[in-house]
């Protein structure tokens, strides 16, 4: 009755989409470059004591950073403080009112740099010049202005040991080092270094300690594939609000005391599992938690901020809203609001004035949301009966009535689409195609049991769980078998490249990103800091030897031969993760049996396309490519 139940609400809904689509009138062709083009301004954030902001533009065609006083956000305009021409900054964030430090890789390495500045953009400094070292933030040190915590695999590049940086002198501490089987580090309100998260094989340890000086401890051992996350501390730093699925297919979230080893459920939800919390740093309290199903909830425990959150809502009321940055003192914030139709807004909001909302920005305002495609969630049953959920997009204007079809398939895989504004979903939308995103299992999100039910079946289930998404689609009317597509970037790639080989009549062609090709020499490029999850790839993916023969009948580059609809590959030589000869592999096995495969390669990109250009070259070729197999152009959709 409930699968029933399931069925007509979907019916109905695409009946809804059907209507809505062949009523709207026929938008125009976009340019790709329109889509891909670098945002006006992005990511802005607000120094602690709210006198300042800052904010990512374009500058040579790279994303920078800038500085501009509060009382000058009106005009839009400030100083750069950051001189990128090769590569965007990567993120950045204050260290105290009068510094920031920024993030940069080489050509897509990967391995970022920490650089601090001066607000006024003197003063720059390499804090971490060292080649071959990967480097990330572990804590601002919100009452510090003079460190921060990072850590490094300068010592060993299998794992990282954390440092007190100073970001004015460059001079570095090391506080932990790791034994060689920490993943993870974390701290309590005054900045110490006081959890770790450890593996060992398939077993989890969430480590502790009382205080920096005091011996590690285990609070918890698990199995993989039980989950504990630390969230944050108490406002006392002596007990954690955490994320647990043990016992339980779906994490909960409850209140651990690491003195006594009680816990108490603060909140559970049956759809999802409990995605994170919301925390005041001014008021030393738990405000409220997330979950995601079809989209993004929040449940508030605080009358005080939900009062707010719906204030917010009100004031935005058919779009997603959110607080990206605030001041110190919580008055003083950026607002950001968007859906899938609207790639993004900026507001900015300040309590002694409640009543009054500032725009700061459109993202990307050359492109008006009457043009662009709603983005509706779906559910269909696998061949197995389990429920896979995912997301269509329906072009607008057309009746959603045998279109040319595409499906997108998402990376990780333990990961996940979700609902929102998404650049490619929309530009394929907008060239009149259908586009189906599948959250197939081992997809994260969907509880403990859907994401084991993924384990080891790279190209077996897992490709089945797209294949009959594509069946459904076809099912429903919406697709034409003849002209349907399948994208995907990392192990979308690979599931690319499985869907051409173990279901060749279903595709007219394929776009493989930056895909493995090869399950064998994937295991044996892997980055040296991936090295302590080997154990758990094993048993999420399979283990080279044990499941030898599984690994040659799912290995893409094994059987090149099967593939008989046109493929387009592309590869950022840099890739440390996807290394290129996973690309060259399929793509010599492809021109070996005199097959012709399309094959593009950036020199200067890693795992995936980051520089403007290389991002235009890339859909400009993949929508040239999609245009001629499957026959789109508006005489011949």
């Amino acid at each position: 009755m409930i699968a029933l139940k399931i069925s007509l609400l979907i019916a109905a809904a695409l009946l809804a989409l059907t209507t809505a689509a062949g009523a709207a009138e026929r938008p125009p062709l976009i340019p790709v470059e329109d889509f891909f083009r670098l945002p006006d301004k992005a990511r802005f954030t607000i120094s602690p004591d709210g006198l300042h902001y800052a904010w990512m533009a374009p500058w040579k065609g790279r994303m920078n950073v800038y500085v501009a006083s509060v009382d000058a956000l009106s005009t839009g305009k400030g100083t750069r403080v950051t001189s990128a021409t090769e590569r965007d900054i990567a993120g950045y964030g204050w260290v105290s009112n009068d510094r920031l430090v920024y993030m940069q890789d080489k050509g897509g390495d990967e391995n970022h740099h920490i650089y601090s500045v001066a607000r006024d953009g003197s003063d720059v400094r390499d804090m971490t010049p060292f080649d071959g070292v990967k480097s990330g933030i572990v804590d601002q040190l919100e009452e510090d202005d003079e460190h921060i915590l990072i850590e490094m695999n300068k010592r060993d590049r299998r794992v990282f040991d954390v440092y007190r940086l100073n970001v004015l002198t460059g001079s570095l501490e090391l506080i932990a080092e790791n034994p060689g089987t920490i993943v993870g580090w974390g701290t309590d309100h005054d900045g110490k270094l006081r959890l770790a998260t450890e593996y060992v094989g398939t077993t989890t340890r969430l480590l502790y300690r009382d205080t920096e000086d005091s011996p590690w401890k285990t609070l918890f051992e698990t199995d993989f594939r039980d989950s504990v996350s630390p969230q944050v501390f108490t406002a006392d730093n002596k007990r954690l609000y955490v994320i647990s699925d043990i016992g339980r297919d779906k994490g909960a979230l409850f209140e651990y005391d690491p003195a006594t080893g009680e816990q108490k459920l603060i909140y559970e939800n049956d759809e999802a599992g409990v995605g994170g919390v919301i925390w005041s740093d001014l008021r030393k309290k738990l405000l409220g938690a997330t979950y995601y199903t079809d989209k993004l909830h929040r449940v508030y425990f605080d009358k005080e901020a939900e009062a707010f959150y719906n204030k917010l809502q009100a004031q935005f009321p058919d779009l997603r809203v959110g607080v990206s940055d605030m001041s110190k003192d919580e008055k003083r914030m950026f607002v950001s609001v968007g859906s899938d139709r609207v790639p993004g807004r900026l507001y900015y909001y300040d309590k002694d004035q409640p009543d009054t909302f500032a725009q700061v920005t459109d993202f990307y305002p050359w492109l008006k949301e009457e043009y662009l495609a709603e983005m509706k969630p779906i559910s269909y049953a696998a061949r197995d009966g389990l429920t896979i959920h995912g997301y269509l997009t329906l072009p607008v204007g057309v009746e959603a009535k045998n279109l040319p079809a595409i499906v997108v398939v998402h990376g990780g895989p333990e990961s996940r689409d979700t609902w929102g504004y998404d650049t490619e979903a929309q530009l394929l939308a907008n060239r009149g195609l259908a586009v189906l995103q599948v959250n197939y299992r081992v997809s994260t999100g969907y509880g403990k049991a859907f994401w084991e039910a993924g384990f080891k079946q790279w190209g077996l289930k897992q490709q089945d769980d797209i294949t009959d998404g594509v069946a459904w689609l076809i099912a429903q009317g919406v697709a034409d078998p003849k002209r349907i597509a399948i994208y995907g970037g990392s192990y979308g790639g690979y599931a690319t490249l499985m869907g051409l080989i173990k279901t060749p009549e279903l595709y007219a062609c394929g776009v493989d990103y930056v895909g493995v090709s090869n399950i064998f020499t994937l295991f044996q490029s892997i980055p040296e800091y991936w090295k302590p999850l080997l154990e758990q790839m094993y048993e999420t993916i399979g283990h080279p030897e044990k499941d030898k023969a599984q690994f040659e009948a799912t290995s893409p580059a094994l059987h090149a031969d099967k593939i008989k609809a046109p493929l387009f590959i592309a590869q950022g030589a840099n890739d440390p993760r996807v290394v290129k000869a996973q690309s060259d592999a399929m793509v010599e096995a492809m021109r070996r049996r005199g097959v012709k495969v399309q094959y593009m390669v950036k020199d200067n990109e890693g795992h995936g396309f980051h520089n403007e250009e290389n991002r235009f070259d890339f859909y400009r070729a993949m929508d040239a490519f999609l245009t001629e197999h499957l026959g789109l152009g508006r005489d011949g959709e």
